[in-house]
Order: C-alpha cells, then sequence, then structure tokens
C-alpha cells in the first residue's frame, strides 16, 4: 500500500484509510479502507468519528485489512449525557452561564473508553458503533447495526441494538484463525496464499 491514499487509480471513492487519517488519537492499520459515495472519503475524520474531543482523551483503534462502508459512524464519549445526574441536560458544559468550575466539564458525560477494532472487520453501510466497544477480529456489523457491546471474534451482528445473529465459523476454525494471524504475514506471504485465503478453508493455508 506504501503511502498511496486510493488504493485504485480510477476510483476516488475508495482510500485507505490509514494514510488519510491525522489525528493522533486514530490508529489505523495497513490496507484498511473506507468506501464514501456521498462524501469525499479523505474527510473520514470530520464526517465518521463523532464527538472525539481531546479534552476525553478516548482513542479509535481499527486493525488491518478492515472494510469500512459508506457512513459508518464512531460515536465517542462527549455524545454522552451522564445518567448520574437529576438532569440529562450537561450543565458542566455551560460553566459560564450556570458559574460552574470549568475543571469539571467533563461531568457533563460518561466515559465508557475507547473504541477498539479487531483485523479483518467488515462494517456494512451506516452502522454505527458507539464508546466503550470493542470488535473483534473477523467480525462482520451489518448495514444500519447499532452496536452498544462488544462483539465477539468472527461473529456477525445485526440490528438496533446489534446481537450476534450467527458465527462464521465454528470455534475451532476460529481459534486457528486467532493464532495463524494471517493480516500480520508479510504481503509476500499473503500473495502466496490467497488462493488458501479466498477458499475459505483454513487448512489450505501454508
Amino acid at each position: 500500500m506504501k503511502g498511496d491514499i486510493f488504493p485504485r487509480d480510477f476510483d476516488h471513492q475508495m482510500v485507505y484509510l490509514k494514510n488519510v487519517i491525522t489525528r493522533p488519537s486514530i490508529e489505523v492499520g495497513d490496507y484498511t479502507m473506507y468506501h464514501d459515495f456521498v462524501h469525499d472519503p479523505r474527510d473520514f475524520e470530520k464526517n465518521n468519528v463523532l464527538y472525539q474531543y481531546p479534552i476525553c482523551h478516548d482513542n479509535l483503534k481499527i486493525g488491518k485489512f478492515c472494510s469500512i462502508g459508506c457512513g459508518t459512524k464512531f460515536i465517542f464519549n462527549t455524545a454522552n449525557h451522564t445518567l448520574g445526574s437529576l438532569s440529562t441536560y450537561p450543565f458542566p458544559l455551560f460553566f459560564d452561564e450556570w458559574e460552574l468550575d470549568r475543571t469539571k466539564v467533563a461531568e457533563a458525560w460518561d466515559n465508557k473508553g475507547d473504541i477498539v477494532v479487531g483485523n479483518d472487520v467488515w462494517f456494512g453501510y451506516e452502522s454505527v458503533v458507539m464508546s466503550g466497544v470493542t470488535i473483534g477480529d473477523g467480525a462482520i456489523i451489518a448495514t444500519r447495526a447499532v452496536v452498544t457491546k462488544d462483539v465477539e471474534p468472527y461473529t456477525i451482528v445485526g440490528g438496533m441494538p446489534a446481537r450476534p445473529i450467527r458465527k462464521r465459523y465454528d470455534k475451532e476454525t476460529i481459534w486457528k484463525l486467532q493464532d495463524l494471524k494471517w493480516w500480520d504475514w508479510s504481503k509476500e506471504r499473503i500473495k502466496a496464499n490467497m488462493e488458501a485465503i479466498k477458499s475459505g478453508k483454513v487448512e489450505n493455508l501454508k
């Protein structure tokens, strides 16, 4: 992938996400791609990573070889209004108006933590991932699913909120895939195993 932004020269609706990211709070692995036919995919940080402000110190981590569909959103902690208060109104955010301690502005929301995405995860069109969620390797997030809880490796989830639909493989195959970690192989080894990868049979990998 080198430093290329566009995986295919003739298609500017798709980018290698790693090469358009500028925020230190976002980490993306090699070959992960984002496709957008509505907006410029190079504006992923602005349009798709929402409510991620430095004051919260939350991070987005996405592994290698992920496929992120158009309109997928990652929604961070400052979108949460605290549930520990009698009111959901974010009073601490308007410290001047209410003469509050400006150093306690983060009390306006509940901090649920980072969003962590494994490798080889596929996000369907307009899926949504909420703060504090970890998504395992090889998972599939269905179109317009809203992910509010962790997703186990190689699990297909869908719905609002997203729930497991089924596993992609049996337990033994999933264990083998996580042990092999093909996404960490050299490009040459992946190319040598391309037909085996496409076959869907872990025993064909070498």
